[in-house]
């Protein structure tokens, strides 16, 4: 396998790259001081075009000394921008108490320049939007953290290093920056976010196999939790297979297929209350024979193609390493799964139905109003076959960098075996696998999690 050190990437520090300081404000328990950066476009040419990098630092108001080391934390995505403090709670509570903490916008996302439908369009042919987009993923982001780090981590403090904090994709990037930059690093924290097998040019496809059988044991879990759900969700399918295009329009201009309805399994199945909040949605779907607003709405809400799109069209090159994805969660779908997904059918033969997961499909592009302008770029980015190696498994051996993984063992959207097999090439690695956490789990014990990880990274936990 080609290596993530290959390539020679060009400096990127500069008088121009400066950092403009923007507002700065307070939220209870805690304040925060946004930051612009300009980095270029492409870290790995001579190109000129450039782009924002907005990050955020916070502190908390009753931090005991004022020289904390900094922590950067990296959003799950790809494609969604850092949180938004409100207060100080939940992992950042217990953050602010040791680090000065960096959220950063990756690149695509929130104040970094982002990356909408309007905006791709501006760039003109499907070609340029793809050769753009290709810009957006790990290796990148992870070039853009350095480049604030080197500009806005003091040198006397821990020799301008830092620790990082990844949640899902964001351990992916974690791993990345491992892989390419372990001189700027002290520490590494992941939730959620071992990466699969990255020895493999490509795994998507033994990941997503892996993945349809974690979602069919939710899906059963959840029939189980709510029973009464069989029947709403089959007259549901039979409502919208019945209707004259298949399904039926949204407000929005999304026509809601038996295939698109089953993509609330996205957020419903596997994240803490997530058979609950769906439970909700669904119990709202009719008024008389037909949907309802608050259903069809509902549905909107559900799905972030409108203001994130770089997830529909970036999320399976996060496994690419010169190779493509060639739309593996469809072709494993249809190859070895067409019948335990296939909504229709199940209906009309009085079957549960089963959502379906963190996938995506090429059919997205069709129905989703806010994607369908999209398409030919998707279809290229799907196509696309020299990605550049994301991962150094030589470098990964030989890393001194603490790390320290929590690693949930019926995660729904990183499968545990495989992270395990990217687990044995880092060195050192400390893990906290448990089945008390879903995906969310930091968001539903953040505090308690990185407590955790902060004994294990420095040795105040011991071996078992």
């Amino acid at each position: 396998m080609a290596e993530a050190s290959a390539g020679k990437k060009r400096k990127v520090v500069s008088e121009g790259s400066q950092p403009q300081p923007c507002n700065g404000f307070s939220v209870p328990g805690l304040t925060l001081q946004d930051f612009r950066f300009k980095a270029p476009l492409d870290y790995f040419s001579d190109s000129t075009t450039h782009i924002d990098i907005f990050v955020r630092f916070v502190e908390g108001t009753n931090k005991l000394h004022t020289k904390q080391p900094y922590l950067l934390y990296l959003q799950g995505g790809p494609g969604f921008e850092a949180p938004r403090p409100t207060e100080a709670s939940g992992w950042l509570r217990t953050a602010v108490n040791s680090f000065k903490v960096v959220l950063l916008d990756q690149r695509g996302t929130g104040r970094s320049t982002a990356i909408t439908a309007a905006f791709l369009a501006r760039l003109g042919t499907s070609e340029k939007q793809a050769a753009y987009l290709q810009h957006f993923r790990a290796d990148s982001i992870v070039q853009d953290a350095e480049l604030v780090r080197q500009l806005l981590v003091p040198k006397e403090m821990q020799e301008g290093r830092w620790a990082i904090l990844g949640q899902s994709f964001g351990g992916f990037c974690c791993i990345q920056y491992l892989s390419a930059a372990p001189q700027g690093l002290t520490e590494v924290f992941l939730t959620g976010g071992l990466p699969p097998d990255v020895a493999q040019p490509c795994p998507a496809d033994s990941a997503y196999r892996a993945l349809y059988r974690r979602v069919l044991l939710q899906n059963a879990k959840y029939y189980v939790r709510f029973p009464q759900d069989i029947k709403l969700v089959q007259r549901i399918v039979n409502y919208l297979a019945s209707q004259p295009e298949g399904g039926a329009l949204l407000p929005n201009g999304t026509i809601l297929r038996p295939r698109t309805f089953q993509m609330l399994g996205l957020q419903g199945l596997g994240s803490s209350g997530g058979f609950e909040r769906l439970h909700y949605l669904l119990e709202t779907a009719f008024d008389g024979p037909d949907l309802s607003m608050s259903f069809m709405k509902g549905f909107e809400s559900w799905m972030p193609w409108a203001a994130n799109p770089l997830y529909a069209l970036l999320h399976e090159s996060i496994y690419c390493q010169g190779t493509g994805s060639r739309w593996s969660a469809h072709r494993v779908r249809l190859a070895e799964f067409r019948t335990e997904f296939d909504a229709a059918a199940a209906a009309a033969n009085g079957h549960p139905v089963n959502f379906t997961g963190e996938m995506v499909f090429p059919w997205m592009f069709d129905d989703f109003a806010e994607l369908r302008t999209l398409k030919a770029t998707a279809e290229l980015m799907a196509q696309k076959s020299d990605w550049k190696p994301l991962y150094n498994c030589q470098q990964l051996h030989s890393t001194s960098v603490p790390v320290a993984s929590a690693s949930y063992y019926e995660d729904m959207y990183v499968d545990f075996d495989h992270a395990q097999a990217t687990a044995k090439h880092i060195t050192g690695i400390r893990q906290w696998i448990t089945n008390e956490f879903h995906h969310s789990g930091l968001r539903d014990d953040g505090q308690r999690i990185l407590e955790v990880l902060m004994a294990f990274s420095r040795g105040m936990a011991p071996l078992s």
